[in-house]
């Protein structure tokens, strides 16, 4: 069987693992306090443009997200998603578990738009009663969203200044960003979120990793307070050294860097098996440009793919399709897409 059910069902780059045995027996500091990790947050602040900014290394993405949301907000606020978010849907209320409420916004193709966010926040205060109801305190994105689209840098910037000009944090979920800065159409890049956002990571267990997520954020306390949360949630990895060199392999090159090339591969990939189901005549539930694609299919579909093939049932369409997902990811082979889109041709 082939999977296209996840992106993160392979182990990590050659040159990772190959890096972490040359430097398996260097003896450094913990905690994140090693060479390693100070090279790799020096390569990240300069895709960022940006010297003064706060880099951070954790293990996971809930754990990077329920960190971040607890370091920045008090604890009567909570913070605004979109219902589909991955806070909100496939995190078993862990943020809530911290004291902050996500205040879940229904969508029609997964993103937040500005409408829905000023909505949320002015509903709030024109409420009299506001102070006997959760306070809104955080913006949360998911870049590209879980459906696999991508918000443009006009409406980052839009949703950005509304934040900052009404006291709230945006923070963008990076779990799959390189698949969404690679994507065809893209016009945001590292140096746009670093400008925009209060925090945003670098998702690197889903591109390339074995494991890590790298954390940037310009918020001098946060800053000076940070590594504390990370501790108090349980994030601080002794051996901290593995997040640094990982993300220097990954980062290291400027715009030829492996994560953009990773990245771009499994984008690639997933835009021929688009353009399969396309030629075949079976329709698309979105528009997505990253490495996750949706076809609708019927059930007799669906069984014939799955004599080989390896997806994700998403949700009921109508009475006859269903959402499926095929994902893609940096180790997918090119004969496992040829293997598929000859199995699509074939339906």
């Amino acid at each position: 069987m082939i999977r296209f059910d996840s992106d993160y069902i392979e182990g990590a780059h050659p040159s990772i693992l190959d890096a972490l045995v040359r430097t398996n027996f260097d003896q450094t500091a913990g905690y994140g306090e090693d060479p390693y990790c100070s090279q790799a947050r020096e390569t990240i602040r300069k895709h960022c443009l940006d010297e003064t900014l706060g880099v951070q290394f954790l293990v996971g993405g809930t754990q990077t997200n329920v960190t971040v949301i607890d370091a920045l907000l008090r604890s009567y606020q909570g913070v605004i998603s979109a219902d589909s978010g991955h806070i909100n849907v496939h995190e078993t209320g862990a943020p809530e578990a911290t004291g902050h409420k996500v205040l879940a916004i229904p969508t029609n193709d997964g993103r937040l738009s500005l409408t829905q966010i000023k909505e949320c926040f002015e509903n709030h205060w024109n409420d009299h009663a506001h102070e006997h109801t959760v306070q809104p305190g955080m913006v949360y994105l998911s870049f590209p969203a879980e459906n696999g689209l991508i918000y443009s840098k006009a409406e980052l910037t839009e949703i950005s200044e509304f934040c900052h000009k009404n006291g709230l944090y945006l923070f963008v979920d990076g779990a799959r960003m390189g698949y969404g800065l690679q994507a065809e159409g893209c016009d945001v890049t590292l140096s746009d979120l670093a400008r925009l956002c209060d925090a945003f990571y670098i998702g690197g267990t889903k591109v390339g990793a074995l494991f890590g997520e790298a954390v940037v954020f310009s918020d001098k306390e946060m800053q000076r307070s940070f590594r504390y949360a990370i501790k108090q949630h349980g994030g601080m990895l002794a051996k901290g050294r593995l997040l640094g060199i990982q993300f220097q392999e990954l980062m290291q090159g400027g715009d030829n860097c492996l994560y953009f090339t990773l990245a771009k591969h499994a984008d690639t990939q997933a835009m021929r098996i688009r353009r399969a189901f396309e030629a075949k005549g079976i329709e698309l539930w979105n528009n997505s440009v990253t490495n996750m694609q949706f076809p609708l299919l019927t059930k007799a579909q669906q069984e014939a793919l799955g004599k080989e093939f390896i997806f994700e049932y998403w949700g009921k369409h109508d009475d006859e399709r269903d959402i499926v997902r095929f994902c893609t990811s940096w180790a997918t082979r090119t004969e496992s897409v040829d293997a598929l889109c000859s199995a699509i041709e074939k339906l």
